[in-house]
């Protein structure tokens, strides 16, 4: 079964322990209900920096990435559908991008 690629961008820290625990609970009954599907939780990350030809910038870029998760789904338009219930899509917060991983 192919493998996806969640890209995170956005999303809002909590402000309070109540709501970080209110939080991770989300996260975590949404990753329990991938089941099997789910092949690496990822992590959140931190400031990024971009990399070009014309050297390197310290601002993230226009989109910084703020996590990743890896999935496995029979096609893309059901990893999209596993990336809407993610808790900082539905919660209007973020957004995931999603896409193939390319076996080489």
């Amino acid at each position: 079964m192919p493998e996806f690629i969640f890209a995170y961008h956005g999303g809002a820290m909590p402000e309070t322990p109540e709501e970080g625990a209110k939080a991770m609970a989300a996260w975590e009954a949404w990753m329990k209900g991938l089941g099997d599907k789910m092949v690496n939780p990822g992590n959140p990350v931190g400031m990024s920096k971009t990399v070009s030809a014309k050297g390197v910038e310290d601002n993230g870029g226009s989109n910084p990435l703020s996590g990743f998760t890896i999935v496995r789904a029979a096609d893309i338009d059901e990893a999209c559908k596993m990336a809407a219930g993610c808790p900082m899509v539905a919660d209007g917060t973020g957004t995931a991008e999603v896409a193939p991983i390319v076996e080489m």
